[in-house]
């Protein structure tokens, strides 16, 4: 089984980032359930804007659609801005977009029988909202979501702390993290195991 994780900061590597710490605490928690993971930071990538699945002239998205292709779960990681997720998590979402009209060979959607998850950061309120925007579309895409497939961290507002910066990780998130990663796992092998039905 592999996970893939779309890390969604706003900011290139090596720039450190909170979405990726928490990213990689989820990934953690895969491996430990024996998941093979990848993690990408998509503004490392030049992905164009827009709604195919190849734009051309250099789009890095069609390499990292066949990375979500290739896994059986997705997470995706994203900041809280001004209330949204990042301008990042909304073009990746915008991108999977173009895949809604693909089908296997027995009809589905091609992203029937892909689990995602998502993990939230911020130093202000709206992770649910945030979390709940995601979902909506992945789940359009053709993704299906685990019971809790949620993990975050949200800081005082207006604070300067970030995730990356605390001293160790509070027991809410740890719990989150690790319920969403084993809920995720249990549902991809059900899924594995059993197909949604061709229309």
């Amino acid at each position: 089984m592999r996970a893939l994780s779309l890390v969604c900061t706003l900011n290139s590597s090596p720039t450190e980032s909170s979405s990726e710490t928490l990213s990689d605490q989820v990934m953690a928690e895969f491996g430990k359930l024996g998941v093979e993971v990848e993690t990408v930071r998509v503004a490392d990538h030049d992905v164009h804007a827009g709604v195919a699945a190849d734009l051309g002239n250099g789009d890095a998205w069609p390499a990292l659609r066949e990375k979500v292709l290739g896994a059986d779960i997705l997470l995706i990681a994203t900041p809280i801005w001004l209330g949204h997720p990042s301008s990042v998590c909304q073009r990746v979402l915008e991108r999977l977009n173009a895949d809604m009209s693909e089908t296997d060979d027995e009809g589905r959607p091609l992203m029937y029988g892909k689990v995602a998850a998502v993990a939230v950061v911020g130093n202000e309120d709206g992770a649910h909202k945030v979390s709940a925007d995601v979902f909506q579309g992945l789940n359009d895409i053709g993704f299906t979501l685990a019971a809790n497939a949620v993990t975050y961290w949200v800081g005082e507002a207006k604070h300067g702390t970030d995730y990356q910066d605390l001293d160790e990780t509070p027991d809410s998130v740890s719990s989150a993290t690790h319920t969403l990663a084993v809920n995720a796992h249990h549902l991809a092998e059900l899924l594995g195991k059993q197909p949604y039905p061709a229309p």
